[in-house]
This record gives C-alpha cells, structure tokens and sequence, in this order.
C-alpha cells in the first residue's frame, strides 16, 4: 500500500515537469510537507531539495535532488562527494557546495554539543550518534577516550592513536597517562573500523582487556568500548565483553 501510494506521488509529481516548485500545490512542495508532517515523512531527495533550494532551467530542486542521488548512488555518496565532483552537475556550484558542507558541520556540531565538556554523559543512543558522525567515514584507523569524572561528565574527547586502514598500534601506557593527566575517573574507548564491518575481532578484545586490567591499577573504570562501523556501533559492555 505505501510502495503504491510512493508511486502515485512520484507519477504525479512528474506532472509537475517545467514548473517551478512555487507553482506546485502546496501539499506537494518538500519545504510544506516538511512543516506539516516533519521531516521523518520526506524522501531523501526532499530534503536535498530543500538544503539546494533551487534547481535549473526546467529543472526544479527536486529534479537536481534526485539526479544528485541517482548519480552518485545515494544521499551519503552527495554528501561526502568532493566540490569537484558535485560542481560538474548543472545547476550546483559553489554556492550550492558551501550550502550542502554546512548542513553537514552543523549536524556535526547537533551531536558534539552532548559531549562537551561538563555535561553529563547522555543517552547511549546520543554517545552513539556523534561517535558514528565523528569517525564513520575516517579512512585509517583511530582510537580516541572519551575523559569522564567521578560524575560522568565529560572532561575530554582525546584522539589517541592513528593507524593504517587495518589496525591501530593502542598502548595501555599511553591511555592510563593521558587520563591520569585528565584526572579521569572513567573512560570510555572508541575506535572505527574502515572496513565498515562493526563487529569486533580478537585483537579488540584483547586490547580491551589490557586497558581494563592497566586502569584499574591506577582505580579508573574503563566503561566502555566502542566500535564504529560504516551502519553500526557496536558496544561491547552490551555484550558483556567490558
């Protein structure tokens, strides 16, 4: 039922060919549908449309959206496309570039907020969130502490170990001495996978082990570790693995 009703929309928004998106009904303009029903119920390429705003000759900014889309293979792919790349489609330059590129930093900047220093450590689901947005799309290995105090408050975000694509050298030496000098309570690890499978390897687990047995010598609780894959975090507390 919500593939045939998709499929009307989209035959009848083809009607639409060679109007400006003013000149659309207003049920089926991206921006009043927006306002209407949120922003859950738009297509991706609704959303595009309204971060372009405009489109070309005969072309609306929902035509552009979906071009973008269908040539590059999908929202992420426009996204993290190179200004290069995205300026060679009629109808976006650089002004259009520079728009895309500030939607990103500001969803960015939406999940690091959480995890400024002194406020308390929020959902699971916000930590996964900026740590999905903060290291997903690296194309090397990184590992980084997330600093807590004896509240759970965030005192740090530290990148800690830079690796190459397959793994990243960790020395539990190194992690102690940065949270000592953080006066950490708590620690929380992360690193990526570039490979995009979350799923983590024996060498994770020995790692977490290693830094959990280090910390507590000096009494701080490691609390976790996560791993960030290209759709997934995985937390290895859930498991039972910390």
């Amino acid at each position: 039922m919500l593939k045939a009703h998709q499929r009307l929309r989209a035959m009848h928004t083809m009607s639409h060919s060679g109007l400006t998106i003013k000149q659309w009904p207003k049920n089926e303009r991206p921006r009043e549908r927006l306002l209407a029903l949120g922003p859950s119920q738009l297509t991706d390429a609704e959303l595009l449309a309204i971060v372009l705003r405009t489109g070309h000759l005969n072309h609306s900014a929902l035509d552009l959206a979906r071009e973008l889309i269908q040539s590059q293979g999908g929202l992420r792919a426009v996204l993290e496309a190179p200004e290069s790349v995205l300026c060679e489609h009629l109808g976006l330059g650089p002004a259009k570039y520079a728009q895309l590129q500030a939607a990103m930093e500001l969803s960015r900047r939406h999940f690091k907020e959480a995890l400024q220093r002194g406020a308390p450590l929020g959902s699971p689901s916000v930590t996964r969130d900026y740590l999905r947005v903060a290291l997903r799309d690296r194309t090397h290995e990184v590992f980084c502490a997330l600093m807590l105090d004896t509240r759970h408050r965030v005192i740090s975000f530290d990148e800690l170990f830079n690796g190459t694509i397959d793994s990243a050298q960790v020395h539990p030496r190194v992690v102690v001495e940065r949270a000592l000098g953080r006066k950490a309570a708590a620690l929380i690890v992360v690193h990526n996978h570039p490979s995009g499978v979350a799923e983590p390897s024996q060498a994770d687990l020995n790692i977490t082990r290693r830094l959990s047995d280090a910390l507590a010598l000096v009494e701080i609780r490691l609390l976790d570790h996560f791993i960030v894959g290209d759709r997934e975090v995985v937390s290895l507390a859930e498991r039972g693995l910390v």
